[in-house]
Order: structure tokens, then sequence, then C-alpha cells
């Protein structure tokens, strides 16, 4: 049986037939020059070639600064962040979490100590949440854990629950120990470097930054449809989670 000749590909033969204007380099026959992505480039033909498959194209880079009983922090991860995060392919959108917020870091004789605008339980959900991070390592095996912490009753009493019900191969006694120890205070001690580094320093939490940039209009988008937000930015293929809306929102912050 004859190999069916593509349309786009019989316009084009029969474009260049008169004059025989093949491109030079293309020794692939003419029913074979949208069989790869190689051949299309060699005989000039990509644009003609609908079936192809696109380059990969980077994923939107979302970082979230934020505290751990923060409302609005809260509210942005579970109804937002969680939500864009099933929806989307994880080659669309890459997250990084830092939770640390308007918590302040001071040296007392020698040893670091920090101050939350919640007080010490957050300053506790912050070092669990940073801790877990660092024991479960794979984001996918920890952002469940933190949504489900963070839409919870309490942040920092079920860690054990949150851990049976998404990730019970992880070891809550590491995590303890991290949290107890040195490790818990330089996971925080990074993160508030990380969050004094911001610029344009952060003046509230939730903050959010894409691909590296914050400003009041990004911002917005987020928070209002964080999903919309990505799909528009992405520059790949898009999937069809993508040709949804919602409608937009007041904004709210903890302000520092």
């Amino acid at each position: 049986m004859a190999p069916t000749v593509p349309l786009a590909v019989l316009a084009l033969v029969a474009l260049v037939a008169p004059g025989l204007g093949v491109a030079p380099g293309c020794d692939y026959p003419a029913h074979r020059w949208c069989s790869s992505r190689d051949a299309a480039v060699a005989c000039q033909v990509e644009s003609s070639c609908p079936s192809l498959p696109r380059p990969a194209a980077a994923p939107v880079e979302l970082g979230l600064y934020y505290e751990s009983l923060c409302p609005a922090c809260r509210e942005f991860l579970v109804m937002e962040l969680f939500s864009t995060w099933l929806l989307l392919p994880e080659e669309m959108l890459n997250i990084t979490l830092v939770p640390y917020g308007n918590a302040q870091e001071r040296n007392v004789s020698g040893k670091l100590d920090f101050q939350c605008q919640h007080g010490p339980e957050e300053c506790l959900g912050n070092m669990i949440e940073a801790c877990l991070m660092h024991e479960a390592k794979n984001f996918s095996t920890y952002f469940p854990v933190i949504f489900c912490l963070e839409s919870g009753s309490s942040v920092t009493k079920n860690l054990e629950a949150c851990l049976q019900i998404y990730a019970p191969e992880l070891d809550s006694g590491r995590i303890a120990a991290c949290v107890q120890g040195d490790t818990g205070v330089a996971l925080m001690h990074r993160n508030a470097q990380l969050t004094e580094a911001l610029e344009p320093p952060h003046q509230y939490v939730p903050w959010i930054t894409i691909n590296g940039k914050h400003t009041n209009e990004l911002q917005a988008q987020a928070e209002a449809s964080l999903l919309g937000l990505v799909c528009q930015l992405y520059q790949g293929e898009k999937p069809e989670a993508c040709g949804g809306s919602k409608a937009p929102k007041i904004p709210a912050g903890c302000r520092r």
C-alpha cells in the first residue's frame, strides 16, 4: 500500500516541481519531508508541517514567599497554587516555596533566633514545612503534604496525619529531628536570606514572583487567576485546562 502523503507536502511538491526548487541539502523524498523535524529543517518546510512536535518550552517559574499562618498566604496556596499545579502538566510550571515571610532573624548570644508575625507557632510551622521540603526533596512528594497542613485545622499539629495520607514513605521522626536541631535553623536562615534578597523588597505576603520578577500587575493577576496567568505566559502547547478562566477577586495580604 502506498504511503499517505500529507496535503501540505503535496502542495509543496506542486510549488517546487516546476523549477525543482528543492532546498540544498534536502536528500529526502517529498513524502518524507514532514516525517521528522530534521527532515523538515533540511528541506526548509517546517512551517508547512503542522504535525511536527513543537520544541520543548521553558516552564513558568513561580516563587511563593509566604508564612505558614498568614490567612492570605494559606488561601492563595490552597485555592490557587495547589489547584493550578494539579491541573497543569509538570513541564508547564516550576514552583519554589519559601516559608519565612515577615519574620525577623536575630543573633542572640551567637545563636540565631526568629520572631514571626503571627507568633512562635508560625515560626514552628515555617520550620516544619522547610524541614519537610528538605527531607522529601521531591516537589510532588512534599507539596500535597504542605497543602494538607495549610488547608487543615492546625499547621503545626497535623503533620503525622498529613504524612499518612499523602506521603507515608516519609519519616516524621527525621522531620522532627530537623525542626529541633541545627538543620532547621540553617534552613530558616537560608529562607531569611532568600526573602531579604528580593528585589524589589517584599512589602507583604504572599509575595509572588513570576520568572524571577515581581510587579503589582503580576501579583494581582496571580491572585485573581493563577491558572490563567500561567497559561498566558507559557510558550509551549497549551493543555485543555487552559481553556477556562476565573473571575477576578480583590487581593489581600499580611503587610509587614
